[in-house]
């Protein structure tokens, strides 16, 4: 049985022309550049200095704090470091000694299985980044329903459903390392009805035997998002500032499960992300192995280039990616999509105009009121945007699609949310030096 939740808009989905043929493999750039941090939380420290010779799946960054991940080489050569470490490309791939597939034992023990991954630095691979050996950890003795995320329902991204039709048995024994590490002997794998043949091959696949069942999804955007996808399967709503482990429940994105598999059964860390490469700018759509620290530039060369000049470059979707100032921006664990759409698609207004229809209202899936969110971050009233609980956006963008007005309710409420965050931290080390004087004066 699925539960209702509120709102959701139906964009078209786009996803035809990057879907039709199978992932493919691109030539590796002759340098990639990798971020220290690719992940929510702490930033890595370089393990390795300039001119050091670099071997593909070796740990070249970390950090000690709990909520991080570790950074690997996706390719072999030498290294330099800059706010990243960037490695010229021998192109042949050496292994690092510790790219070795865990042993069988492993696989049954949870800390070990959390330990794997974490080593492996594998984050949410959707786009949030979270550390996943983090989010399995924290959830020990609160989480009883583990959930993937097959949703992938914002428009032309496509690169999860060719993983779900390419790498079933792998998918699901991804999945299985997952509830184990969890310590729950059954998962829910939410899968939009669009995808239908994948429903059917990994159900063909054992996943019921496995203990893992297909939940066939509504085709509503954003589906997918983890607070909206845990009240459909469950009914069970996370409450305004809450974390999903607070109703027992831990989501996982797809390609994150594939991860899992990978680096336990062959060793390799996160160092490569299938990307759909798609948008009316570009000559011909697909989805792409690409590895971690790859350009975007190189990416788009690789699979043909562009056939129209593009007025927009976006890394993640066209809802919830970020636009793009520069193709040399390498692509990270979270790249799940690289989208370039040509000028003729430009649908902003001069002078965006609230009309107050309300249709924001309707559409916002965490039952907010962004009408009213906009205007009092116009104004900078933070005691009213927290009311509000503005920093309950999930900022999927549903309420910006659907408004007739034109608005950038979405930016606006990243920039709320800033707002929030920068009031509170003062406010904190107001109270902070105040005490610290108090507690001075004492001392006197």
């Amino acid at each position: 049985m699925l539960f209702k939740h509120h709102g959701g808009v139906h964009p078209n989905d786009m996803k035809a022309p990057a879907n039709q043929t199978a992932i493919s493999t691109i030539p590796q750039p002759p340098q990639v550049v990798i971020p220290m941090s690719q992940h929510i939380g702490a930033p890595c420290t370089p393990l390795v200095a300039v001119g050091d010779e670099v071997k593909l799946g070796q740990k070249i960054g970390e950090a000690k704090a709990p909520v991080s991940a570790p950074v690997h080489a996706s390719v072999s050569g030498k290294g330099n470091m800059v706010q990243a470490v960037i490695i010229e490309n021998d192109f042949k791939d050496t292994p690092a000694d510790t790219v070795v597939p865990a042993a069988d034992e492993d696989l049954f023990d949870p800390e070990r299985i959390a330990d794997i991954i974490r080593e492996a630095g594998i984050v949410g691979m959707g786009g949030a980044t979270f550390p996943t050996a983090f989010k399995i950890t924290s959830g020990w003795g609160k989480v009883d329903t583990v959930i993937i995320n097959g949703a992938e329902c914002e428009p032309y991204i496509t690169s999860d459903h060719r993983t779900m039709l390419e790498k079933p048995e792998e998918l699901l024994k991804g999945i299985q390392l997952i509830m184990r590490a969890c310590k729950v002997e059954k998962a829910y794998f939410g899968i939009e009805l669009n995808k239908k043949f994948a429903i059917d091959l990994l159900n063909f696949h054992g996943a019921k035997e496995m203990g893992i069942e297909i939940v066939p999804l509504k085709c509503q955007y954003p589906q997918g998002a983890e607070k909206t996808l845990i009240q459909t399967i469950t009914g069970r709503e996370v409450p305004p500032g809450g974390l999903p482990a607070q109703v027992g429940c831990a989501v996982f994105n797809t390609f994150t499960s594939y991860s899992v598999y990978r680096a336990a059964y062959e060793g390799l860390p996160a160092i490569e992300r299938v990307v759909t490469v798609s948008g009316s700018a570009i000559e011909t759509p697909k989805n792409v192995k690409v590895r971690v620290g790859t350009p975007m530039e190189w990416v788009f060369e690789q699979t043909g280039g562009f056939k129209k000049e593009p007025w927009k470059v976006i890394m993640g979707g066209p809802m919830m990616g970020l636009a793009q100032y520069d193709l040399s921006v390498p692509c990270g664990k979270g790249t799940a999509s690289l989208l370039a759409f040509a000028g003729d698609e430009d649908r902003t207004a001069a002078n965006p105009t609230c009309i107050r229809c309300g249709q924001c209202i309707s559409a916002c899936p965490m039952n907010l009121q962004p009408i009213y969110m906009y205007m009092y971050e116009e104004k900078g009233d933070i005691e009213m945007m927290q009311k509000l609980n503005l920093m309950d956006c999930v900022e999927c963008g549903a309420c910006t699609y659907i408004c007739p007005g034109r608005l950038h309710l979405t930016h606006a409420f990243k920039t709320g949310k800033a707002k929030i965050q920068a009031y509170n931290a003062a406010l904190k080390a107001k109270e902070e030096a105040e005490k610290a004087k108090e507690e001075k004066k004492e001392e006197k």
